[in-house]
């Protein structure tokens, strides 16, 4: 219980530090933990995150050229319906829609209400499913852990008050900072960094969810290795950047690799064998 007091304490705190006037009674029953245990503030229940979710995605589609490769479309999909499977309940109650994108960019996003886009370009570098699941893992991390719900809090709040904060997403006044805290840049297919507490704590989640579906932790590893030398040394210093750099990402999941690689051989001990091929 003083453990959770603290919790709480620490999260108005942040709160206090966004804006200038608050009623903190009425933010302590939004005060929640990740599934790491760190403090977030959420503002918006998971129906309103959905609809937000559901919005976007669709506005990217109409947006962005769609992939027609069935090879790839089917190949992506194998891959994601493998880390469905291990996702908490409430995360399998309908299927995720996975769309892949038709351009060289190396990227990938997840949204909330189950939306998940894949860059062709990714393929080049994530050369096998274990990469690939490593990196789609580590978007629907950012879903598990609330991190969209947490950024359009904080927008919120920072940007509008907590009076506005509690207006519908819907609200054609929210709508584009709304989609800006949930990674999405004005024009569509710019996607925004999410913190490095939030990728910190992604990679870690993510690294769980691939070795829970059987897919190979190390893989992890190398496919930052993959994406280091992908960017041919052009990652702006990691105190100029919000996301770690590649040398620290391989650093941290290199940490966490025993554990993973325990529950990778219980999944294994499990008949859980991916077998997704192009």
């Amino acid at each position: 219980m003083q453990h959770a007091n603290f919790s709480q304490l620490r999260c108005v705190v942040g709160i206090i530090r966004s804006i200038s006037v608050i009623f903190v009674s009425g933010l302590l029953f939004s005060c929640t933990q990740s599934p790491t245990g760190r403090s977030q503030v959420l503002l918006f229940s998971e129906a309103e995150m959905a609809s937000l979710g559901q919005s976007s995605f669709e506005q990217i589609k109409g947006q962005e050229k769609v992939s027609t490769s069935s090879g790839d479309n089917a190949y992506i999909q194998c891959v994601t319906n493998q880390l469905v499977t291990v996702l908490p309940p409430s995360y399998r109650q309908s299927p995720w829609e996975v769309v892949v994108f038709d351009s060289p960019e190396v990227n990938a996003f997840a949204l909330p209400g189950g939306k998940i886009g894949v860059y062709s370009g990714l393929l080049k570098v994530a050369k096998t499913q274990d990469q690939l699941a490593s990196v789609i893992g580590h978007e629907m991390a950012h879903v598990l852990a609330k991190h969209s719900n947490e950024r359009v809090s904080r927008t919120q709040l920072t940007n509008m008050g907590l009076g506005v904060a509690d207006a519908a997403l819907g609200q054609s006044g929210l709508r584009e900072p709304a989609m800006a805290a949930l990674g999405l840049g004005v024009q569509v297919g710019y996607l925004l960094p999410y913190d490095r507490q939030q990728e910190v704590e992604s990679d870690r989640l993510g690294l769980e969810l691939m070795a829970q579906a059987g897919f190979r932790p190390e893989e992890a590893v190398t496919m930052w290795r993959n994406m280091s030398a992908a960017s041919s040394g052009q990652q702006p210093p990691e105190l100029l950047s919000t996301h770690p750099s590649h040398g620290s990402r391989i650093q941290e999941l290199n940490a966490l690799m025993p554990q993973a690689q325990s529950v990778y051989q219980q999944a294994h001990s499990q008949g859980k064998v991916p077998s997704c091929r192009r």
